[in-house]
C-alpha cells in the first residue's frame, strides 16, 4: 500500500483501552459509596428514634444501668409533738382559733397560746394563713406545720424560742385531711435520688 497508509515501521498505532471499562468502574464505585452513605444514614435515624446511643455491648445486649442511689439522705424533721404552735385568729369569724387548736392537738401538735391576732395582723392576712417563727423554724418546723395548711405564707421574726405562730387568714376553710398531710410529710422526708447516668 502506498500513500498515507503506507507502513514504514517507524511509528506504531496508538492502542488505548476501551472507555466503557473506566465508566463501569466509576459507576460501581459511586454505587458502593452511595449505598454505604444510605446505610449509615439509616442507622443514625434508627438510633435517634430508638434512643440507642451506643449503650449496647459487643454481644448486642443492652448495657446494664446501675440503680439510682440517693444523692441526699432522708431529711429528719421534728415530730408534731415537738412543735409548739400558737394559734391566732386574724378573721372576723369568732371561735376559729379554738377550733383550729383543737384540730391540731388531735394531730399531735403541742398547743401554746390561742387568741385573736395582734393588731399588726388582724384582718391583714389575705390567704389561708401565715406561719411566723424564728430563723431556725424555717427549714424544719415550718415544713411540718405547712403540710397541715398548704398555701400558708412563711415569715421569720427575731424570736429566740422554738414556738411557731399560726395566724389564720381570711381564706382559711379547713386543714388538709390527715392522709394528705401524711403524704406531704413523707414526700418531704424521702431522700432524693441521684440523676441517672444512663
Amino acid at each position: 500500500m502506498g500513500g498515507k497508509y503506507r507502513i514504514t515501521g517507524n511509528t506504531y498505532p496508538r492502542m488505548r483501552r476501551p472507555r466503557h471499562r473506566r465508566k463501569l468502574v466509576l459507576s460501581v464505585t459511586a454505587a458502593v459509596v452511595a449505598l454505604g452513605l444510605a446505610g449509615w444514614g439509616t442507622l443514625q435515624v434508627i438510633d435517634v428514634f430508638t434512643g440507642g446511643d451506643g449503650q449496647a455491648n459487643a454481644a448486642g445486649k443492652p448495657k446494664a444501668c446501675p440503680s439510682p442511689s440517693a444523692s441526699t439522705p432522708a431529711k429528719i424533721l421534728p415530730k408534731p409533738a415537738a412543735i409548739k404552735v400558737n394559734i391566732y385568729n386574724a378573721t372576723p369569724r369568732s371561735g376559729l382559733a379554738k377550733a383550729a387548736a383543737d384540730e391540731l392537738k388531735k394531730r399531735g401538735f403541742a398547743i401554746g397560746k390561742v387568741d385573736n391576732a395582734p393588731a399588726a395582723y388582724d384582718k391583714k392576712v389575705p390567704g389561708t394563713g401565715m406561719l411566723l417563727g424564728g430563723p431556725k423554724a424555717m427549714n424544719d418546723s415550718f415544713s411540718v406545720l405547712a403540710t397541715q395548711l398548704p398555701g400558708a405564707t412563711q415569715k421569720t421574726d427575731t424570736r429566740k424560742t422554738a414556738d411557731i405562730d399560726l395566724i389564720i387568714g381570711t381564706k382559711f376553710k379547713a386543714f388538709s385531711t390527715p392522709a394528705a398531710a401524711a403524704t406531704a410529710l413523707t414526700a418531704l422526708t424521702a431522700p432524693s435520688p441521684a440523676p441517672s447516668s444512663c
